[in-house]
């Protein structure tokens, strides 16, 4: 999934020179979360700070690949689709970027309403519309038995760095949040309701239940045909909400949707 748009750019650069390393930018459907369905230009950064091992966004975290962009650059091509109001900054993990920051002041200052989608494990102070929070569970651990690379050099890193409560809580007290999590079964949910319990005993804001989506594991058809109707039904008994993959739904796993 590397930079797929017919636009030219860069390939040399760096993130001393206050380019961001872009993977994908292009104008979609929002397909998860409480804005599924929202016409958005989507900016994909590359690069990762876990890994996990079911990843739908492999080429900016096992694989990275990008290209180098400044952000009157990433600007040029957001104003471009007109018809847009909404921009989704996502990943890889985004946050990593000093840049995105500049990006996000300038996306702002334009007036778009702007989507962070992130992990959860770093926070920046950046005007953010509405944080698309994934808290990674143990279900994402790339164990050997599923590990992409097939070296296991991730395993415990991942693991280890996978929740930061304190990072996590200031976003959900700084931001409107909602707290995506991947699930796969109903093994999760022991799991999902312990972290929120420590996010709602750690935060001066409430957590509420409808900011809390079930989301089911699988970057293809096929797969999601085998996990969303459990998840749903998890939703259903325990009074989240659930988040379809819209586009996912619609388009399999092509890139750029």
């Amino acid at each position: 999934m590397p930079v797929t748009s017919d636009v030219t750019r860069p390939d040399a650069g760096s993130a001393e020179d206050g380019r961001l390393p872009i993977n994908e930018l292009f104008y979609s459907l929002q397909g998860e979360g409480t804005l599924a369905g929202v016409p958005s230009v989507f900016v994909r950064t590359s690069g990762c700070n876990l890994r996990c091992w079911f990843c739908d966004s492999y080429h900016t975290s096992w694989e990275p690949t990008h290209a180098w962009m400044s952000v009157d650059a990433v600007l040029d091509e957001v104003t471009a689709y007109e018809q847009a109001e909404h921009v989704v900054v996502t990943g890889g993990e985004p946050l990593l970027h000093d840049g995105v920051v500049a990006l996000l002041d300038a996306l702002d200052e334009r007036g778009y309403h702007c989507t962070v989608e992130t992990n959860g494990t770093i926070y920046r102070d950046a005007p953010i519309d509405l944080a698309s929070v994934s808290p990674k569970l143990r279900n994402s651990t790339p164990t050997p038995e599923r590990d992409p690379a097939g070296d296991g050099e991730w395993a415990d890193r991942h693991e280890a760095d996978r929740v930061d409560l304190s990072a996590l809580v200031d976003i959900v007290e700084t931001y409107e949040t909602q707290l995506k999590f991947v699930v796969t079964g109903p093994d999760d949910l022991p799991e999902v309701e312990a972290l929120l319990d420590r996010v709602r005993d750690a935060a001066a804001v409430a957590v509420p239940d409808d900011a809390v989506l079930l989301m089911p594991e699988g970057a293809t058809r096929d797969r999601l045909a085998e996990t969303r109707e459990t998840v749903a039904e998890l939703a259903l008994a325990h009074g989240y909400r659930y988040t379809p993959r819209l586009h996912v739904d619609l388009w399999n796993d092509a890139p750029e949707t």
